[in-house]
C-alpha cells in the first residue's frame, strides 16, 4: 500500500516522536537501527521529512533529529505520506486503469473509493504522538 520509503518514514517519525517525548534528539544511525533500515536510505528519507517540515534536523556534534513538543500532537500520518509519496494513495484506479473516474468507472471504482476515503480520514486524524504513546507503553513495536 505504501512505498518502502514511506513505510520507513512512518517508522522513523514514530521513533523520533517517541524520543522527542523524552526530551531526546536522535542521530541518523540510531534512527536507522531503531527502524531496521539501511543508513543511506534512512538519510534520504529523513532529509525529505526535514525539507517538508515534518521533523527538525540539527547539525553539529549535538545534532540529530527531533520533533518540537508543540508539533508532536499536530503531525499526522497524512503529512508523512505526502512528504514521501505525495497524494497518489488517494488517487488513481484500484485496478491501475488510466481512464477510471466517476463518469467512466472501473468495476471496483466506487467500492475502492469508499475504502480510500476511509483511509484518508484515518491518516489525517491519526497523530504520530498517538502512535509513539503505544511505543512508550510497550504495546507496539517498530522492528520485525
Amino acid at each position: 500500500m505504501f512505498s518502502k520509503a514511506c513505510e520507513y518514514a512512518i517508522r522513523a517519525v514514530i521513533h523520533i516522536s517517541h524520543e522527542s517525548q523524552q526530551g531526546k534528539r536522535v542521530n541518523l544511525k540510531e534512527v536507522a537501527k531503531a527502524i531496521d533500515s539501511p543508513v543511506a536510505f534512512t538519510a534520504k528519507i529523513l532529509q525529505s521529512l526535514a525539507n517538508n517540515h515534518v521533523i527538525i534536523s540539527s547539525k553539529g556534534i549535538t545534532g540529530g533529529y527531533e520533533i518540537s513538543e508543540k508539533e508532536l500532537t499536530k503531525i499526522t500520518l497524512h503529512q508523512i505520506i505526502e512528504a514521501i509519496d505525495g497524494d497518489k494513495i488517494y488517487n488513481g484506479c484500484g485496478l491501475g486503469l488510466q481512464q477510471c473516474n466517476e463518469q467512466k468507472p472501473c468495476p471496483i471504482h466506487f467500492k475502492f473509493k469508499a475504502i480510500r476515503d476511509d483511509l484518508k480520514t484515518m491518516l489525517t486524524t491519526t497523530t504520530v504522538a498517538e502512535l509513539a504513546n503505544g511505543l512508550q507503553k510497550g504495546v507496539v513495536f517498530l522492528k520485525r
